[in-house]
C-alpha cells in the first residue's frame, strides 16, 4: 500500500486554512494551484502549501486529516509555525 499525505494550505500568513489528504502530494497541490476543481480553495484562493505530513498509508492520512480538522485554530497555527514560522509556500521543496 502506498503512503498518504495530509496537508495544510493557506492564502497568506494567518489567513484562511484548508486541510486535505492525498496519495500524490505534488499532483494534488498542483491541482489546487491551477484551480482545476471548483472548490473552497479556488473560491478563497488558498494555494500555498504551508504544512504537510507523510504517513504510512492513505488510511492513516485520512485519520490524521480528521484529527487536524477537529483541532482548534490556534493548535493548527502552532503546528504550521513549528517548522514554517514565516508560512512560506513549500510547494517547490516537494518537486525534487
Amino acid at each position: 500500500m502506498s503512503s498518504g499525505f495530509v496537508y495544510i494550505l493557506s492564502n497568506k500568513r494567518n489567513g484562511t486554512i484548508y486541510i486535505g489528504v492525498t496519495s500524490n502530494l505534488v499532483k494534488r497541490i498542483w491541482e489546487h494551484k491551477q484551480h482545476v476543481v471548483e472548490s473552497f480553495t479556488k473560491k478563497y484562493d488558498v494555494t500555498n502549501l504551508v504544512y504537510f505530513e507523510q504517513l504510512e498509508n492513505i488510511n492513516e492520512a485520512i485519520a490524521r486529516e480528521k484529527q487536524l480538522k477537529n483541532w482548534r485554530r490556534n493548535w493548527k497555527v502552532a503546528l504550521i509555525e513549528k517548522d514554517n514560522p514565516s508560512w512560506k509556500d513549500l510547494y517547490n521543496s516537494i518537486l525534487d
